[in-house]
């Protein structure tokens, strides 16, 4: 799919955002990020009077090929579905969350090796039943891929088309931390031994046999595009979250990016698209270690370190209140003139 994403820099309407904020009752810059925040919302969607409309998170949940040999991961394959059943019926953290911050919650299935049936509440968007491992042949075909991103967009598409501005993306897929190490060292160049982590909770051992077992996935390949990357190496619900991305800057949402696994799509998606990075609020820098060099490498910084590492898009939901504070004054705050308040 082509995207086409436009830099959200307008002179004119970031001076007079600056001037809206500069002038509230408060020393210049005395509300830190949250003015910051301000600003990139108001140039995003192009008014002095930002709002966040229907905030919605998209949880993508899909099954890694790899996570049947068991040795990059602690949980079993099942697990997937089972965290989607929790997901449907309410009980996850990501439930809750966007419960307290009136967050509307999307589940989609983008590849679980697990057949739902016909369940209403679940978007099914599967395209196969898990990824391939990638130990042995590319996680998906080129194809597959392609009907994985188209899919994502589509997705954000039809959530814009119901009065959402603010989105934010969420993940679940036993294995997937693998898949994002891989496309972290792939988009970045940094040695891929460095890229991985604990994932799910794995002991020294086990990280040794990961980060070894990775290595020699990593050195398998040799892709020559994006695509191609997200091919031998991604998941479904990965290629998805990309095509997810790429379209809702393309509708200048604003963007909430997770952790580890959700900037790993982004990864894919900055190559692409470098100007998508003015669309992003950074959440939470993750405890998975690869996260906080790939902030790094995009020279972002993230808005809290609460030393979360669960996925689901909770860093995303839990932060909201924050984005909302910023939306919040520039809009509810008197000016000094309105106050007559002596301003500086």
């Amino acid at each position: 799919m082509n995207f086409k994403i436009e830099p959200i820099y307008d002179k004119k309407i970031e001076k007079t955002l600056q001037q809206k904020i500069d002038t509230k009752t408060k020393p210049i810059g005395a509300l830190g990020r949250l003015e910051e925040l301000a600003l990139q919302i108001g140039k995003i969607q192009k008014t002095e009077s930002p709002k966040l409309s229907n905030p919605t998170i998209l949880v993508f949940a899909g099954d890694h090929g790899i996570a049947k040999e068991g040795n990059v991961n602690p949980y079993p394959q099942e697990v997937t579905a089972q965290m989607v059943y929790n997901f449907l019926n309410g009980g996850a953290a990501i439930n809750i969350f966007c419960k307290q911050n009136n967050i509307d919650l999307q589940i989609i299935d983008a590849g679980v090796n697990h057949d739902f049936g016909n369940i209403a509440e679940l978007h099914s968007a599967k395209i196969a039943f898990g990824t391939k491992n990638y130990q042995h042949e590319p996680a998906m075909s080129l194809e597959q891929c392609d009907a994985a991103i188209a899919k994502g967009a589509a997705i954000v598409m039809q959530t814009h088309n119901k009065g959402c501005n603010s989105i934010g993306f969420g993940e679940m897929g036993i294995g997937n931390t693998s898949s994002a190490s891989l496309l972290m060292a792939f988009f970045t160049n940094i040695p891929i031994r460095e890229c991985v982590g604990a994932g799910t909770g794995l002991d020294v051992e086990a990280l040794n046999v990961k980060q070894n077992v990775l290595s020699q996935v990593y050195m398998k390949y040799n892709p020559s595009s994006t695509k191609e990357a997200l091919a031998c190496f991604g998941g479904f619900e990965i290629a998805m979250i990309y095509g997810a991305i790429l379209k809702a800057a393309e509708l200048r949402m604003t963007i909430i990016i997770d952790g580890f696994i959700i900037t790993s799509a982004l990864l894919a998606a900055h190559t692409m698209h470098p100007q998508v990075l003015d669309y992003c609020i950074f959440a939470h820098s993750s405890e998975e270690q690869g996260h906080q060099k790939m902030l790094q490498y995009l020279k972002k910084e993230p808005l809290v370190n609460l030393k979360m590492r669960l996925g689901e898009g909770t860093g995303a939901a839990v932060v909201f209140p924050i984005i909302t504070s910023a939306v919040t004054f520039i809009n509810e705050m008197a000016s000094f003139e309105s106050a007559g308040v002596s301003g500086q």
